[in-house]
């Protein structure tokens, strides 16, 4: 439901501003595979948070710039020097130190471990994926066709729980509903889309460990809840981790 009411957003937007849904048939195929493995992330996520901690997934995604410079790097969209390659070592450190700073309890549960890595790795598939086509679309189009795309196995995987789901969840429920459309789905994915076009996959990749520290000093804000040292501490090695990184990715040689 939640990407849906995203897909219908972005439609609208790109049609009133662009007039136009259309990709090129030389990307169909490409727009194929990222739409398999997007809907793939979406079930590694969510079926990872039941199976495992919140703590274990956010420890877990924090190899995200890991696969995404492998799969860039395979790919032939970016080379990474050392410097990049220890920036994501830091980053990864920060994102444990924030996890276990959160005194929650890492799991060993090797299902819901195994689905949590490979949400980190479906997303750094997505990502490395879409980077070719920022060059042709917008990220409203590309946005729109995706979430139209994935709305179609998400429907028919949810379709029998969507059948029992009751709709009368009272208003505060709607207003989080809302929110979960327009800041993660809507606004965000505008926000990734262009930092992959301006800094490539891999680095917008270290920005994205930072979101359970992000989460953390929300949680202080909002709901009153602690912040650790150790969060603390894992914030500047994360921040570290961003600056060490080199501003630009090297560019792959050509074959001849």
């Amino acid at each position: 439901m939640r990407y849906a009411s995203a897909a219908v957003v972005f439609a609208t937007i790109t049609l009133a501003w662009e007039g136009s849904l259309r990709i090129g048939r030389a990307e169909i195929g490409l727009v194929g595979g990222a739409t398999v493995v997007l809907f793939l992330n979406q079930l590694c996520f969510i079926y990872a948070l039941r199976f495992t901690t919140a703590t274990t997934v956010a420890l877990l995604f924090g190899t995200l710039p890991v696969f995404t410079a492998l799969l860039a790097r395979g790919a032939g969209i970016e080379r990474h020097s050392v410097r990049f390659w220890g920036a994501a070592l830091v980053s990864f450190g920060g994102v444990a130190l924030v996890a276990l700073g959160s005194g929650g309890k890492l799991s060993t549960d090797l299902k819901g471990d195994a689905l949590a890595v490979g949400g980190a790795a479906t997303w750094a598939a997505y990502s490395v994926a879409v980077a070719p086509l920022m060059r042709r679309y917008s990220p409203f189009r590309l946005s729109s066709v995706f979430l139209l795309a994935v709305c179609v196995p998400l429907f028919a995987v949810g379709s029998r729980q969507i059948a029992d789901q009751h709709f009368d969840l009272g208003t505060g429920v709607w207003i989080a509903f809302a929110f979960a459309v327009v800041g993660p789905l809507v606004l965000t994915n505008l926000l990734w889309f262009t930092a992959i076009d301006r800094v490539g996959p891999s680095r917008a990749s270290l920005f994205a460990n930072l979101q359970p520290f992000l989460a953390a000093i929300i949680a202080l804000l909002a709901l009153s809840e602690k912040i650790t040292a150790v969060q603390v501490a894992g914030g500047v090695v994360l921040a570290a981790g961003i600056v060490l990184a080199p501003r630009a990715p090297q560019p792959v040689p050509d074959a001849d």
